[in-house]
């Protein structure tokens, strides 16, 4: 006997074998138990999860020498030409081969025809998709008004790519990925029909890789169980198939978590000696990422992470933020773009490795802003206690002095020249105005001397831009001098540009301007109280 490849030995043969499509199968019993039978249906979904199986067993359900039966896998005379797609009456064609409008003319004209043993005739076509927009034209009227004996079973990957027109003459029944779990489950059966011995470990690798489709599970299994010897394990799949094996992947963790670049680039090379490619290598260490990532994250589903939680590096679970595993999954997702198109694959790859060394340290833009802020934070407050003191020891015996600002910034004021006050007690002055008032701060420091009376406070200035800035905001600064003094002042802004000790007059503050202005007009200053 001629050997069988697993997928067509397994096909289903009835609806309760038809696995992972739970809906579809009720759906389609249903109908059949009910008598509600459409004169065409559309199958879509992914490859290889049974959207052709579904399609003959329908075709054997419909074609039940007693009538249409729920089961679909009843034995009957032709019911095996049927499962095997040899049937005269049930007919299977190629949408990929058959894209012609002639090729539809063929079938428009055969629907004419009653079936020859059976009580319908069945047309599946697959991957319909691929038919021309000439041919969908041609099979409009046919499917929409065929013989009562007609029924049409279409199936396609690639729904978006039917026209409406097709699809709205259609019941339509969407498949779905079937679970891991279920795959392995099968994969699992039928290595104890061939009496072949399977890690659970090799069978979930096996359905993982699959992504979904039963089809392609049966087929890598297959190639597995050819290598295998009788055992299939999955140290056997990982040398034979250039795989990155878990444990390597922990140390290269490892290495990561410890920011060793030179431990990062030997492991890479070694495993890139034993035949790894570097493509598979991406792609291995960024599906480890995603797991580290779910891992973080609180998921523990096998069929996600793709091993138990407690088998992944608990140093990098420790020491790797969500952030920074997500900044390294990245990375990985990045470097397989690059590597399509790089001129040497290694340097790519040792360069994503030399980042990889750097995670620990990668900070995101929330993350700097927040460390600033924090640093801002114990700065002020060193700052606030600083002035305290200085405040409390200026202002001993006298009235309290209020505390600086929260938010005042760090900043340290030479104490200025000062007669009748202490020069520290005019820093302080400058302190306080600081928080709310820094352009006029700015300005005070620039005073060339202070000088206190009983009752009046002289801030005298160099230059008269400075002393113009402070003037109009007297109030400003014999609030803060009242606070640091422990008793009111009346402010007096001085300008004193010869540095004699003289300032001078309100007609020198005002300058080149002013007489420009008298010789003009012709005028004289007028002082404000006549």
């Amino acid at each position: 006997m001629n050997y069988e490849v697993t997928a067509t030995r397994k096909r289903p043969r009835s609806f309760d074998s038809l696995v992972g499509q739970e809906f579809v199968v009720a759906s389609l019993k249903n109908s059949l138990l009910s008598g509600r039978i459409a004169h065409a249906y559309l199958f879509s979904g992914p490859r290889g999860v049974g959207k052709t199986s579904a399609a003959r067993i329908l075709a054997r359900a419909l074609n039940f020498p007693s009538g249409p039966s729920a089961d679909g896998g009843e034995e009957y005379p032709g019911s095996d030409e049927i499962a095997r797609g040899t049937a005269i009456d049930v007919i299977e064609i190629d949408g990929a081969s058959n894209t012609s409008v002639n090729d539809v003319r063929q079938i428009k004209d055969e629907v004419l025809f009653a079936p020859t043993t059976s009580r319908y005739k069945i047309y599946i076509i697959d991957e319909v998709h691929m038919l021309s927009n000439s041919a969908f034209n041609a099979l409009l009227k046919t499917i929409e008004e065929p013989p009562p004996y007609i029924i049409f079973i279409f199936a396609t990957t690639e729904i978006h790519k039917v026209p409406a027109t097709i699809r709205s003459r259609c019941q339509q029944f969407n498949f779905r990925l079937i679970p891991v779990d279920e795959i392995k489950a099968m994969l699992a059966e039928v290595s104890s029909d061939m009496s072949i011995r399977a890690d659970d470990e090799a069978l979930f690798w096996i359905a993982k890789e699959a992504t979904g489709s039963l089809r392609d599970a049966y087929t890598l299994y297959d190639q597995v169980v050819s290598f295998s010897e009788g055992h299939i394990t999955l140290e056997k799949i990982r040398e034979k198939l250039g795989l990155v094996g878990l444990d390597n992947l922990n140390e290269i963790a490892d290495a990561i978590a410890d920011g060793d670049g030179r431990r990062l680039v030997e492991l890479s090379d070694e495993i890139i000696a034993r035949g790894v490619s570097v493509e598979q290598f991406t792609i291995d260490l960024a599906e480890y990422f995603r797991s580290i990532l779910f891992v973080r994250k609180g998921i523990h589903k096998e069929s996600l992470l793709g091993f138990s939680p407690d088998r992944f590096s608990g140093k990098i679970l420790k020491n790797l933020s969500d952030t920074q595993a997500e900044h390294a999954l990245e990375l990985l997702l990045g470097l397989y773009r690059a590597i399509r198109y790089s001129i040497n694959q290694r340097f790519d790859l040792d360069l994503a490795l030399s980042r990889l060394a750097g995670l620990r340290d990668h900070l995101t833009s929330r993350e700097i802003l927040q460390e600033l802020q924090e640093l801002r934070e114990s700065l002020s407050v060193s700052s606030a206690d600083t002035g305290h003191q200085g405040a409390t020891s200026a202002t001993a015996g006298s009235a309290a002095v209020a505390p600086p600002y929260d938010d005042e910034e760090p900043h340290h004021v030479a104490p200025p020249p000062a007669e009748g006050l202490r020069a520290d007690q005019a820093a302080d002055i400058i302190l306080r105005i600081r928080p709310t008032r820094l352009a006029l701060s700015t300005a005070l420091e620039k005073a060339v001397r202070w000088s206190l009376t009983d009752s009046e406070l002289f801030i005298v200035f160099g230059s008269a831009y400075p002393a113009n800035a402070a003037r109009g905001e007297e109030e400003v600064i014999r609030n803060a001098a009242a606070d640091v003094l422990g008793k009111p002042v009346l402010v007096k802004i001085k300008v004193d540009e010869n540095g004699d000790g003289e300032a001078e007059s309100e007609q020198a503050v005002h300058g080149d301007q002013v007489d420009m202005v008298k010789r003009v007009f012709r005028g004289e200053i007028v002082d404000g109280d006549v």
